[in-house]
């Protein structure tokens, strides 16, 4: 016969003696845990059974999503904050790695990641610097525990809340607005719901015990990740899987930057996250609760090799423009602020000179690397910012998408395209509207999903926010990702699905631009393909 009486469960751990008390509720069957596992930059046509053997063996053991989609821009806080938040960059608030917030910084770009940023953007928005609420802070509200830990920065948008919410959640055995018991609810003397980024750790007490077990937080990008995923494992975990988990590797993006796709470094790179991956299936496994653990294995976006490097700001100051990357002192009447970020970049009036704005992008226009074009100010020829989901409150008057193609790389990657002033060609970067950095990889497997099921329907990085609620039984707000029904096991049909084309033109003197967004649709749920364009010159 099942006991009516609570449990009590207490112990010593790293962190402090704790005591949790556990409902018959929270010992049944139906808890659950779910375990992200985000590895950074990894393009979906590496999973192979000889490049990543655990990550395969997942795949066949639950769904493959092989029509999944990073937002635009295709960046790592853009899609770390759109797989936190469920929501477009619109909506969340950030849209690149690196944005010009004159409240933020009047001189310069800022890296919105970074924690003192994040601080300042909080404070001048009354909390609101990303203007939506993470699965972290959602499942805190629920009553459960969670843990991030990243090895590269963008761990700080996930969770900005947890200080907030301290060591001590809600003091009851229920939570009213969760239909499914959430195991390790943090009650009294429980440890703490914990976030680490990078170095930096909150609440700031925990990064000493981490500091104290596994020493300083290393340099190398490999020795970063094999680091947060033990402080993941061995220590934040020590006292049991919590609700929520995220762990997010920075390989093989940081090595892929360094050299290219397909790069016998980048691959060993690759092999390493697979390594990682395994040593959290191992800890679920040791803590017995694999069978009660929905995981999901995702990539923030895709990744390119570099044909050409462009140097922007030098080309429009050769035409005429004064193109700057930072003001010297207050901007002058007809300065032009440019944003590289990779593939992509953004460009802001601070007069908002419709005429200067107009004449830019005309010129661009005209260019052999410019590849689709949004404006703020509707002109010929573009997209508007809300077409590709990106026209937040401190977005840029234009930003430009540089060309690619479907060329190979030295190791026989496809993948070619343009990018800013900061990367050289021959090497590896993303932020564009190619196919190949806005498709990603997810892959989920666990007790709620199907097993053997590669899903051709189209998905994407918000996509997983609302699934994760939905596992939980946790009541979220209006996101614009969906649940994945379709993959799984309680699902209802899949909303309609659609796909369309949308094109802008402009006539020239000298010829035509045109350029071209392909977009899917599954019910209300908006996902960018690709998008490119060219300038034709006329026929002589």
């Amino acid at each position: 016969m099942a006991s009516n009486h609570w449990t009590k469960i207490c112990a010593v751990t790293f962190l402090a003696p704790f005591c949790l008390w556990i409902s018959p509720q929270a010992r049944a069957s139906d808890q659950r845990h779910v375990v992200v596992v985000v590895w950074d930059g990894m393009r979906p046509d590496f999973v192979t059974e000889e490049l990543t053997p655990v990550l395969w063996k997942l795949a066949q053991e639950g769904v493959v999503f092989r029509n999944n989609h990073a937002v635009y821009l295709s960046a790592t806080n853009v899609n770390g904050t759109a797989i936190a938040t469920g929501d477009y960059p619109e909506h969340s608030g950030l849209i690149a790695n690196h944005e010009f917030r004159s409240k933020i910084d009047a001189r310069k770009p800022v890296d919105v990641e970074l924690p003192e940023v994040v601080e300042k953007g909080d404070a001048l928005s009354g909390g609101k610097y990303i203007a939506v609420p993470t699965i972290a802070e959602l499942v805190r509200q629920s009553g459960g525990r969670t843990v991030v830990a990243s090895a590269k920065t963008v761990g700080s948008l996930l969770d900005r809340k947890v200080d907030q919410a301290g060591a001590v959640h809600p003091n009851r055995p229920a939570d009213e607005s969760s239909s499914r018991p959430i195991a390790n609810r943090p009650y009294p003397g429980q440890a703490a719901s914990v976030t680490f980024a990078a170095g930096r750790a909150w609440p700031n007490e925990s990064l000493n015990q981490l500091l104290a077990a596994l020493g300083p937080f290393p340099k190398s990008h490999p020795a970063q990740d094999d680091w947060t995923t033990k402080a993941f494992t061995e220590m934040l975990w020590k006292n049991g899987v919590p609700t929520f988990s995220l762990l997010w590797l920075g390989e093989p993006d940081l090595t892929q930057h360094e050299t290219a796709p397909g790069d016998p470094a980048a691959l060993r790179a690759i092999k390493s996250s697979d390594e990682k991956l395994s040593s959290v299936l191992s800890a679920l496994d040791k803590e017995r609760v694999r069978d009660k653990t929905d995981i999901f294995v995702v990539s923030d976006h895709g990744f390119s090799t570099i044909e050409h490097e462009i140097d922007l700001p030098q080309i429009l100051r050769d035409a005429g423009f004064d193109a700057v990357t930072e003001f010297k002192g207050e901007p002058q009447k007809g300065q032009i602020m440019l944003v590289g970020v990779g593939g992509s970049v953004l460009i802001y009036l601070p007069d908002h000179d419709a005429a200067l704005a107009r004449r830019l992008t005309e010129f661009l226009q005209q260019t052999n690397y410019a590849g689709a074009i949004f404006s703020k100010e509707k002109f010929e020829g573009t997209f508007s910012l809300d077409q590709a989901q990106i026209n937040s409150p401190d977005a840029p008057d234009i930003l430009m998408s540089f060309r690619w193609d479907e060329n190979k790389n030295r190791f026989g990657v496809p993948g070619m395209i343009d990018a800013d002033w900061q990367r050289a060609a021959g090497k590896g970067t993303h932020a564009t509207l190619s196919r190949f950095d806005m498709h990603n990889t997810l892959i989920a497997s666990g007790p709620d999903f199907k097993k053997g099921l590669t899903s051709d329907i189209p998905s994407g990085n918000i996509d997983l926010a609302p699934t994760i609620l939905k596992i939980l039984g946790i009541s979220s707000p209006t996101m614009d990702g969906r649940v994945l029904s379709e993959a799984m096991l309680s699902a209802k049909q899949t909303s309609s699905r659609d796909t369309r084309t949308i094109d802008a033109t402009k006539a020239f003197p000298g010829g035509t631009w045109d350029q071209s967004l392909h977009i899917s649709q599954v019910g209300s749920t908006v996902y960018l393909d690709e998008g490119d364009g060219a300038f034709t010159p006329n026929q002589r």
